[in-house]
């Protein structure tokens, strides 16, 4: 069951995107489980929302993420946790057809058979 985690603002701009630099150094930019990531807000107060497969996905990347958090003097605290009842995607664009213009036939130079 997919669920919704939401961290009301725990830190500064500045603080979440040094967290993310040093989440892609420790190549967990993009965790398994993890399907939406969105962060909102200004200067020093910045939440965050995350949509998640599972809590056990979620609970493995908290290892990653807390000790980075704690390095940067963040205290995340207790997020809210709920059940997803529905999530709402567009569809994907459809490619564009690159239209091709017909390729005229070489003439051989050379012998015929």
């Amino acid at each position: 069951m997919a669920l919704a985690f939401y961290f009301p603002s725990t830190m500064a701009a500045h603080q979440y995107d040094e967290a993310v630099k040093r989440l892609k150094k420790a190549g967990a930019a993009h965790p398994a489980g993890r399907t939406h990531h969105v962060c909102f807000g200004t200067g020093d107060h910045v939440s965050v929302f995350d949509l998640w497969t599972s809590q056990a996905a979620f609970d493995k990347f908290g290892k990653t993420l807390m000790p980075i958090l704690t390095e940067l003097g963040v205290t995340p605290g207790q997020p809210s946790v709920m059940e997803v009842h529905n999530v709402i995607v567009p569809p994907a664009a459809k490619p564009r057809r690159v239209a091709r213009r017909p390729t005229k036939a070489k003439k051989s130079k050379g012998r015929r058979r």
